[in-house]
This record gives structure tokens, C-alpha cells and sequence, in this order.
């Protein structure tokens, strides 16, 4: 049996290693009541070993930006893999899929099929090495590292997705209005989503339901312009009518797609 001490120093390295984890993943993991987790977790954040979040940890680090990141990441945990178990069903063999750096996509990453005919492609140096752990080829669009989304963009990105084509790509948003229209936090996150949608045959948006009614900076396409929209809750009344043309799978949460 583990003593107290060497389960908090594993707990350090499994959240070093995966950038965060929730309480309900380290529980698993080592094999503990969640209570203990969360004792062991009081203990290392008096000792700045972690930081604390709701429902989970994450990393101490002197990086705001990356302490952000490493937030969202958990934030949500597991909504965002009862959509990706639920939006991975549309991937077929043979397909060449596009994933969109971001937390969701991320679970999306994690929940993929191993299948050696299927070419993945990304933004993100994260969801890289998360896609590499799969029999797949994988492909790395190349470009300018941005910290605050973990994600490459600029010209050299731009022209990688210009020149090619997606079976599907899975997408993340920051925002969807009330008109329907889809956000993201930068000029050059925004532009590479829209080549993105527009290189694709099939465009799956993936998100929690707490984006719907928020706004970022910048705008890259409309509900209309997807395919489906994969979400954890139930869909706002005021925003049905917007699926007119626009699949919608919701509620996958509280249906239970994860157990």
C-alpha cells in the first residue's frame, strides 16, 4: 500500500504531466475515494506543489497564460468528453480529419478511433501529441506559436489549410450569438477557422452549451455555414430556429454518453 506521501508525489506528477486533471481522473487513476483526492490536493496547494481549481488541479506555474490554459482544460471535463465521445461516432475509415486547437477538440483528440487509415490534421502542438499516441498518420500544420490558445496561426498556417481538403473537421468556438454567428478570440484564430470550414465536407462544432449567448472578438462563420453542432445541454429555445439547416445532436450529457 501507498503511503500518503507518495500518492501526493504521483498526484504532482500525473497533473505535471497532463497539464490538469479533475479530481474524479486522479481518484481513478490511483485507485482512491474522491475525499482523499481532495485532502491530498489541500495539502499540496499549502505546500505550492498545485493549484487548486473547481473540481480539479491543475500545475503551479509562475505563467498566468499558461495557468489560464490549463484551467479550461478541466473546466467542464466531462461535458466536453460526453461530446467527444459522442462527435468521434461521425469519423469513418479513410477520413482525413481536421482538429481544432482548443479544450473541446482536445477530448475530441483523446476519444478518437485508432484506425491507421485515418489522417489526422492539426494547429495545436497539445492535440499533436495527443493524435501521435494513435496507428493514424498524423500532420502538423506548421506556423506561429500563440501561448494564450496553445495554437500555431499566421500566414504559414493559412496556406497549409488553404491547400487542403477535410472528410471533417472538428471545431471549437469561444462565442455563438443570438443570431447564429460563431466567434474566436483572434484575427488569425478566426481567419484559420473559416479556411476551415470552407476546406471541409463535413463541419462538426463542438461545445458546451455555456458558450451559447457569449461574443468574442472576432466573427468566422454562422451555425448555417456547419454541418452539426454536438452539445452537453439542451439548446436555448431562442436559438432553435437557427438549425433549420444544421443538424443538432444536444443534451448529450444528461443522456448519459459517458456512463
Amino acid at each position: 500500500m501507498t503511503t500518503p506521501e507518495e500518492r501526493r508525489r504521483s498526484i504532482t506528477e500525473l497533473v505535471t504531466k497532463h497539464g490538469g486533471l479533475s479530481v474524479e481522473e486522479l481518484a481513478t487513476r490511483l485507485d482512491v475515494s474522491e475525499s482523499t483526492i481532495r485532502r491530498d490536493l489541500r495539502d499540496l496547494a499549502e505546500r505550492n506543489l498545485v493549484e487548486r481549481t473547481h473540481g480539479g488541479v491543475v500545475p503551479m506555474t509562475n505563467v498566468g497564460i499558461e495557468r489560464s490554459f490549463n484551467r479550461r482544460l478541466i473546466q467542464h471535463l466531462e461535458r466536453k468528453q460526453a461530446i467527444a465521445d459522442r462527435a468521434v461516432e461521425e469519423i469513418s475509415e479513410g477520413h482525413v480529419v481536421y482538429f481544432d486547437a482548443g479544450t473541446t477538440t482536445m477530448q475530441v483528440a483523446k476519444a478518437a478511433p485508432d484506425d491507421s487509415s485515418i489522417i489526422a490534421v492539426t494547429s495545436s502542438p497539445m492535440l499533436l501529441l495527443e493524435l501521435s499516441k494513435s496507428e493514424g498518420t498524423v500532420k502538423m500544420t506548421g506556423g506561429e506559436y500563440r501561448s494564450e490558445t496553445k495554437a500555431l496561426i499566421g500566414p504559414t498556417t493559412e496556406d497549409y489549410i488553404g491547400n487542403s481538403n477535410f472528410d471533417i473537421a472538428f471545431i471549437g468556438v469561444n462565442g455563438i450569438g443570438t443570431d447564429g454567428t460563431l466567434s474566436a478570440p483572434n484575427e488569425s484564430e478566426a481567419k484559420i477557422k473559416q479556411l476551415v470550414v470552407e476546406h471541409s465536407a463535413r463541419t462538426v462544432v463542438v461545445t458546451v452549451a455555456q458558450k451559447f449567448g457569449e461574443q468574442s472578438f472576432r466573427r468566422f462563420g454562422s451555425i448555417e455555414d456547419v454541418d452539426l453542432l454536438v452539445t452537453d445541454e439542451r439548446v436555448p429555445e431562442d436559438y432553435r430556429e437557427l438549425f433549420e439547416e444544421t443538424e443538432l445532436i444536444e443534451d448529450v450529457f444528461e443522456s448519459g454518453a459517458r456512463g
